[in-house]
């Protein structure tokens, strides 16, 4: 259990909240494949110079994304497990097309975390 979150559904509207700019949400897509890619060709190659590489590229863009457009701190310095969960869960809603859907039904929730940014 991570500090302030009990679960992952309870951390979720706050972790949409810190990915709210489009551009920080393709750079975690981005970063995400090529991670996966990354740890494929490890696995393939059996080779694990390529885990590193995984690593620097999906934190790599997923930070430029923070605080390049979002403006804000990684959620993953204050939450890494959450956060790593919750980046699979909008990895899996940005490759269905339902990701700004989420953000609809979650921008109640959204507001009262923009709020306290703010």
């Amino acid at each position: 259990m991570e500090a302030g979150f009990r679960t992952l559904d309870e951390f979720w509207p706050y972790y949409v909240s810190q990915h709210l700019n489009p551009t920080t949400r393709r750079l975690h897509f981005a970063g995400t494949t090529a991670g996966l890619a990354c740890l494929a060709a490890s696995l393939v190659w059996n080779n694990p110079f390529w885990v590193p590489i995984g690593l620097v590229c999906s934190y790599g863009l997923a930070w430029i994304g923070h605080y390049r457009y979002e403006k804000n701190r990684p959620a993953t310095f204050a939450y890494p497990l959450f956060s790593l969960r919750a980046d699979f869960r909008m990895y899996r809603l940005m490759w269905l097309g339902r990701m700004d859907a989420e953000i609809a039904d979650l921008s109640e929730l959204l507001k009262v975390y923009r709020r306290g940014r703010a």
